[in-house]
């Protein structure tokens, strides 16, 4: 399993190997391995531009992720791509009065689970991602987090 990390804005406030390892725990709590997923730390108005692209909706968000096939680590070819807006992570963890490093690491979670076939649309399925996403976040070592996502809009 491969995670690559690709930075087109600053983000110092989580590493490379944090990134990492927050996609890998994703992975492994969904039951993948051996896939090669890319991380894309971008600006609010990149992100913005993709989920209107996209998924048709030019609002702003949190984060998107593409499953994009089978890849191929060999040539190089991702399983998946997370696309992170380090902006918004920033705005977020603000208002919710959380460490700018945890939400960044919360969006990649978030985006990896959505990969291995997570959901957030219904309440019920909206209620399985946190669910997983607390205990990602928990094997990682970052401490519970108490404060409402939905006040974000993700």
């Amino acid at each position: 399993m491969s995670v690559r990390v690709h930075r087109e804005v600053p983000a110092d406030e989580l590493s490379d190997e944090a990134i990492r390892a927050a996609v890998r725990a994703a992975l492994e709590h969904g039951g993948v391995s051996g896939r090669t997923v890319d991380v894309v730390l971008v600006d609010e108005p990149t992100l913005t531009e993709l989920h209107g692209r996209f998924l048709d909706d030019p609002t702003p968000t949190d984060v998107i992720a593409f499953e994009l096939g089978e890849g191929d680590e060999e040539d190089g070819d991702p399983w998946g791509e997370v696309y992170v807006s380090v902006d918004r992570a920033r705005e977020v963890a603000g208002r919710r009065g959380v460490e700018p490093a945890r939400e960044l690491a919360l969006y990649c979670v978030h985006g990896t689970l959505h990969l291995v076939g997570f959901d957030d649309i219904d309440p019920e399925d909206r209620a399985r991602m946190r669910d997983a996403e607390a205990l990602v976040m928990s094997s990682l070592g970052y401490a519970a987090d108490v404060a409402p996502h939905e006040m974000d809009g993700a």
